[in-house]
């Protein structure tokens, strides 16, 4: 979806098209795998981070253009909203120090991101949801102005045949309705790529699957949305409604969101793109001119651009990646669970956690997958995301029964779960000095029972009790998170509340 994407609309003729065409790419994919075709294995990781903008009053800013021509670099690109930035890591060899160079590479390219958008009166802001976004802000007119996304937005909107509802209880209930797919760009997240063979791709997504729920318990970061405390982690749900091409009469059929934690373990990557084909149609049935099978039939390797632009519309928590490097195909699991922030040294331990555990569960001989049925991995998911640091999960206890229990998400992850995660970065030889460190970081999380989503919301409440009102505390926690932020101290350490002197004296005079 990041190539230049324009169209005039399109007919039943191009989807029938596109339809074929897509049954053309599955069936060259099937090939590919058969004939063992793909990339060796690197052992390669990758990171995006999605950004928000926001001005020193903590309020979002529509800057994205301007502070990209500003920061001139490749590896910063604009996002959905106008509020957004995407900063991508070039691909780096799981070993050694790579946890420490991640973190020198992300603090210097967001520190110098960071100086630029201070030029036009702006910072960036790594955070699952900005708390004080609002829905006068997620509207069609911050739309980012690039063809690809406008085209989106109409698809979907088609599809769907009317607004779009966004329905969430959580601690608070929001309802309201959108004309555009914009409120899903509210959701700022962090994306973790590992580079597999065939053969060993079912397990890393199985195992991805499983610790998605302990992933967003340990690391949640947006209980806010347009004003409202809602769930730990409102991402999820809000991504749902906000993309669902659904009306009610589709959801009460059972007609599958394309939002989508999934049904089943999977045996192959294949199983995946199938369940693409087979149950969403296309929003944008762009066909190229290459033949798939024919490029395989004269012995080269198609790009699958019709497979991986559906791909690009569904989306999956962890997702299949068809990639194509020098002529050579290989294949990724995409992990797009985390949000965004706190600081940087967060996100590479939340990114330590996973590369660590995913590497374990996956060589397990008696996998999680084989142990823990798909229903309890995704009521895990939805559990995690309500109540965050404090959720309670399904997980098989160890012993030779491995009978299902109900345990406390930071209880699973201080007994079970970090051991596994660090047997997991050894076995990708990662120094132990940094191991140590970064999942320090997740136990320490674990044992304070601290989070992005804790901080927030207990920092929003103690602002209300200072004598704020609802949108002046959500700002004072927004500008208070981006201080701490900055300083790139763990979340876990950091103060509960704001300056309430500075902040009394802002809510008197907002300019201040």
């Amino acid at each position: 979806m990041g190539e230049k994407v324009v169209a005039d609309g399109f007919g039943p003729s191009d989807r029938q098209r596109y339809r074929r065409k897509l049954q053309q790419c599955l069936a060259a994919l099937a090939r590919l795998l058969a004939e063992k075709r793909f990339d060796r294995p690197r052992n390669l990781m990758g990171l995006e981070i999605e950004l928000n903008l926001a001005g020193p009053d903590g309020l979002p800013r529509m800057l994205n253009a301007p502070v990209l021509d500003r920061i001139a670099s490749p590896d910063f690109q604009t996002e959905l909203g106008m509020f957004n930035l995407e900063v991508n890591i070039a691909p780096h060899r799981l070993d050694g120090h790579v946890f420490d160079r991640l973190a020198e590479e992300l603090r210097t390219g967001l520190g110098y991101a960071d100086r630029k958008a201070a030029e036009l009166g702006a910072g960036v802001v790594m955070i699952g949801i900005l708390p004080t976004l609002t829905q006068d802000d997620a509207v069609f007119d911050n739309l980012s102005a690039a063809d690809r996304y406008t085209l989106l937005n109409d698809q979907i909107l088609a599809a769907r045949g009317e607004d779009f509802t966004l329905d969430i209880h959580g601690v608070e209930r929001l309802l309201c309705t959108s004309a555009s797919i914009v409120p899903e760009a509210a959701c700022t997240s962090v994306q973790l790529h590992l580079q597999v063979t065939p053969p060993r791709f079912a397990a890393v997504w199985n195992a991805a699957q499983a610790v998605s729920a302990v992933q967003i318990a340990v690391g949640a970061n947006a209980p806010f949305l347009f004003g409202h405390e809602l769930w730990r982690e409102s991402r999820p749900p809000l991504f749902t409604q906000a993309t669902d091409t659904r009306p009610p009469e589709l959801q009460a059929q059972g007609v599958r969101p394309r939002t989508w934690f999934g049904e089943r373990w999977v045996d192959s990557v294949y199983d995946l793109f199938e369940e693409n084909l087979r149950y969403f149609p296309a929003l944008l049935p762009i066909c190229e001119e290459e033949d798939p099978l024919r490029v395989l039939d004269a012995g080269g390797v198609p790009k699958l651009q019709e497979l991986v632009l559906h791909n690009g519309t569904v989306y999956r928590w962890n997702r299949p990646v068809y990639g194509w490097v020098d002529g050579v195909p290989h294949l990724r699991v995409e992990n797009r669970v985390l949000p965004a922030g706190p600081t940087v040294t967060d996100v590479v331990a939340n990114a330590a956690f996973y590369y660590g555990l995913v590497r374990t569960l996956a060589e397990e001989s008696r996998p999680i997958w084989r142990r823990l049925d798909f229903a309890d991995a995704a009521h895990n998911f939805d559990t995690a995301c309500r109540y965050g640091i404090e959720a309670e999960l399904r997980w098989p206890r160890p012993g030779r029964s491995g009978a299902v229990a109900t345990v406390p998400a930071t209880r699973l992850v201080l007994d079970e779960l970090l051991p596994l995660a660090a047997a997991g970065l050894d076995a990708w030889h990662i120094e132990p000095r940094d191991r140590d460190f970064y999942l320090g970081v997740i136990e320490q999380r674990c044992r304070r029972k601290v989070n992005g989503a804790s901080w927030q919301a207990d920092t929003f409440h103690r602002a209300l009790e200072s004598g704020l009102d609802r949108a002046a505390a959500l700002a004072a926690t927004t500008r208070r998170y981006r201080e701490l932020m900055l300083t790139g101290e763990p979340v876990h350490s950091w103060p509960v509340g704001v300056p309430v002197g500075r902040e009394a004296d802002r809510a008197v005079d907002p300019a201040a």
